[in-house]
Formats: C-alpha cells, sequence, structure tokens
C-alpha cells in the first residue's frame, strides 16, 4: 500500500487542516483541565489535583503523538494552500499550549502549592482568561478550510481576521490581568515563605504564556491568510 493511501494522508487530501485543527482541540482539552485543576488546589483537594494532573499528562502526551505524527507525515508530494514549514510551525507552537498545562499542574501538584486567599478568585479569572484565548484561536483555526474552499476569498480573509483581532484582544486582557495579579503577589509577598513566593511568581508566568502561545498561532495564521 502507498503512503499516500493511509488514513492519516486521506485526512489531509480531505482538508490540509484537518490534524493541525484536531491537534489544537486536543491541546486546548488538556489546557481546560487547569480549571478544575486550581478548583482543586484551592480546596486544598489534594487528592482530586491528582486526578487532574493525571488527566492533563495523558492530554498533553496525546497532542505530543499527534504533533509527532502530523510532522512525520505531513506530504509533501500533494498540494498544499500554504507552505509546509508554515504549517509545522503553527503545530509547534499550538503544542506548546498543552506544554504549559502539563508544566503548571506539574510544578503545583509537587510542591502542593497553595495559592494565598487574597488570589484566588482573581488566579482562577486568570486562568478562564488564557483559556479563552486559546479558544479563539482554535476557533480561527477552524476556519481555514472555508478559507481554502472559498479560494481565499475576500469575504472569508475578513472573518479569519476578524477572528485574529478578537485573539488579540483576549490576549492583550491576559496580559492585564497578569499584571494586575502580580501586583496583589507583590503586596502581600513579604507575608510567604519566599521559594512560594518565587514559583508562584513561576506559575503566573506560566498561564501567561499559554495565552502567548495561542496568541502566536494566529499571529502565524494572519501571516499564511495574507500570502
Amino acid at each position: 500500500m502507498v503512503a499516500t493511501s493511509t488514513p492519516f494522508l486521506q485526512m489531509f487530501a480531505r482538508s490540509p487542516f484537518k490534524p493541525m485543527q484536531d491537534h489544537i482541540a486536543k491541546a486546548q482539552e488538556c489546557a481546560v483541565e487547569l480549571i478544575p485543576f486550581f478548583d482543586a488546589v484551592i480546596a486544598d483537594d489534594w487528592e482530586e489535583a491528582d486526578k487532574v494532573q493525571a488527566r492533563i499528562a495523558v492530554l498533553e502526551g496525546e497532542a505530543d503523538a499527534m504533533k509527532k505524527e502530523i510532522r512525520q507525515n505531513l506530504p509533501k508530494s500533494i498540494f498544499l494552500p500554504v507552505p509546509r514549514t508554515d504549517l509545522l510551525e503553527v503545530v509547534r507552537m499550538q503544542d506548546k499550549i498543552a506544554n504549559r498545562a502539563k508544566d503548571i499542574a506539574g510544578i503545583m501538584l509537587g510542591r502542593q502549592m497553595k495559592v494565598p486567599a487574597e488570589m484566588q478568585e482573581d488566579m482562577k479569572d486568570y486562568v478562564r482568561m488564557a483559556l479563552q484565548t486559546s479558544e479563539q484561536a482554535l476557533t480561527a483555526l477552524k476556519e481555514l478550510d472555508e478559507l481554502v474552499n472559498s479560494g481565499f476569498g475576500g469575504h472569508e480573509i475578513d472573518v479569519i481576521e476578524k477572528m485574529l483581532e478578537k485573539l488579540d484582544a483576549l490576549e492583550h486582557n491576559t496580559d492585564e490581568h497578569e499584571r494586575a495579579i502580580r501586583l496583589k503577589l507583590f503586596s502581600i509577598e513579604k507575608e510567604l515563605p519566599p521559594v512560594d513566593v518565587m514559583f508562584l511568581y513561576q506559575v503566573i508566568s506560566s498561564i501567561g504564556d499559554l495565552a502567548d502561545r495561542a496568541q502566536q498561532v494566529g499571529s502565524r495564521l494572519q501571516l499564511l491568510v495574507a500570502r
């Protein structure tokens, strides 16, 4: 059986973006688990946090396997509407969304990190804002099939560009949340163990990076649309 008849390559033949869409959907599924994870952490329920972290690890592994499959099988011989290297770069950025979710859950569970009471609601809002950003990246990527079907028509380009503008706005809002929560931590850090403060700043940074990676997916899509 020739390589182009494999189910994976048949998927590319039907839609050059379908495997990428499936991959970012898996990355987002992984990241969304941060909501119940933080709920468990804030409730000081480490047994539940351990269960959620295990789900995150499994989903991150599945996303990583999908990334490797795309890299190994993205065809060089069939028509692709955009450069192969650009598609691979989008996949790499998408994978960072799942990676960051795994990193955040791993460090918090490993240290059984507590979120100070003064920051708990802000932290949950911050996580949700970051996840809205990655969800918007997924929404924009789903629209690429319509763009190809329209022959990169003006209307579909406008639709995607509006989605990417919203993605940029969500990422900016996440940045604002990050600044606010850093200021709140700074205001109380003298009351906390220094090592705990250091790791809290690291977690805050990683949540922001998750949103940054989603925004980078959007930036790369914008370049693809502009070609």
